[in-house]
């Protein structure tokens, strides 16, 4: 569930740039070697690397063309497989009546949306293409990532086709809003996201995010950003966000079986960070956890029996009395994201987990049985 006091974002979509100096190619005399030589040949060899990366990788990233009932869009996308299967975001395809796919080599085809995923933002198209065309991209273990790890965006930004920037992994295991509503109207949260300084641009969205061995490491997303430019298209702010590999390997197999994907569902809100102000009101005996403000009656949580606060505090709109989650079987809970995370990328629907909570004095171990996301 939306998790309370969520700051509302302007969330858009694109990629990194980060220009590389070029080797000097003055004659240097014989002896020791210089300081400034050496960054010179290690600048060469990162150029080299990025070139013959582009040079690999590149043939297949897509540009994807949508025409809706009001107005077109553009986005970026990847060949998934040999059988024709492309991804993008969800919202580069929503709303659309037609599709246009266009491959690097000049090539251009109608495609069909056969997959679509509103609570981690992704789309699976199917396109009829010569094999020749497809040319498949491989997957990376995002759980493997390493904050300051440099990262490749190759896309269509502001439709600039094949463009290609650079920056590195800002964050690891950030959430923002899914696409996917509640009942009561608030929205679902989506996990397992990858923050990056790349500099993501409209016409980006749904394009491949690479790690410097040419493995697909997330799907950027969108950025944040403060103000707007005199033509009204988004700033970037140097944060931005994209879907972990990972979470696509988890769905997008399903998506083209099926169509849609189920998400695990505990059933909870919780607290985006735990303050000294809140930790003071709330009583805790811990400066880290995902406590409960809320539960959906008759949720998993609900049902295995977790409580949420219902005693007023100094802090308007904040209740005591709720569990502090501080671990999901056996692994530390330090916020909402961490517990997030842990379930979207091994649990499904019917799993069985184990939470450890503070309540009050005491630590309790509640297994509950998750359900999936309604609809």
């Amino acid at each position: 569930m939306k998790r309370i006091a969520l700051v509302s974002l302007i969330l858009i979509l694109t990629l990194t740039a980060c220009s590389q100096p070029n080797p000097s190619n003055t004659p240097v005399a014989a002896g020791p070697v210089s300081t400034s030589v050496q960054d010179a040949g290690g600048a060469a060899e990162q150029q080299e690397t990025l070139v013959a990366l582009f040079e690999r990788v590149n043939p297949g990233v897509v540009a994807i063309k949508t025409v809706g009932a009001q107005a077109g869009s553009l986005g970026s996308g990847f060949v998934f497989d040999d059988e024709g299967h492309i991804i993008t975001n969800y919202h580069v395809v929503e709303g659309s009546t037609q599709l246009e796919v266009d491959f690097t080599s000049g090539f251009k085809v109608y495609g069909t949306v056969v997959g679509t995923d509103l609570d981690s933002d992704l789309a699976v198209i199917k396109v009829d293409a010569p094999a020749e065309e497809l040319h498949p991209l491989t997957l990376g273990d995002s759980d493997s990532l390493k904050v300051g790890q440099t990262v490749i965006a190759i896309g269509n930004p502001f439709g600039l086709s094949s463009t290609m920037t650079t920056g590195i992994i800002s964050a690891l295991g950030r959430t923002l809003d899914s696409l996917h509503a509640t009942a009561s109207g608030g929205v679902f949260t989506a996990g397992d996201i990858i923050q990056t300084d790349a500099a993501i641009n409209p016409g980006n969205s749904g394009g491949p995010l690479f790690n410097l061995s040419g493995e697909v490491i997330g799907i950027n997303r969108a950025i944040r950003t403060v103000n707007e430019s005199t033509n009204g298209q988004p700033l970037n702010s140097g944060i931005g966000f994209a879907i972990s590999s990972n979470i696509v390997k988890r769905v997008v197999p399903v998506l083209i079986k099926n169509g849609r994907y189920d998400y695990p569902f505990l059933g909870v809100s919780s607290m985006d960070e735990l303050t000294l102000p809140v930790i003071d009101a709330l009583g805790l005996k811990s400066f880290t956890g995902a406590y409960v403000t809320g539960l959906v009656p008759g949720g998993p949580a609900d049902k295995a029996g977790l409580k949420a606060g219902d005693t007023p505090t100094s802090i308007e709109g904040l209740f005591a009395g709720g569990d502090l989650i501080i671990a999901i079987d056996g692994r530390p809970v330090k916020t909402f994201d961490n517990l997030l995370r842990y379930l979207l990328n091994h649990k499904s629907p019917g799993d069985t987990v184990v939470l450890t909570v503070l309540r009050g004095e005491e630590t309790l171990d509640i297994t509950v049985t998750l359900d999936k996301r309604p609809r």
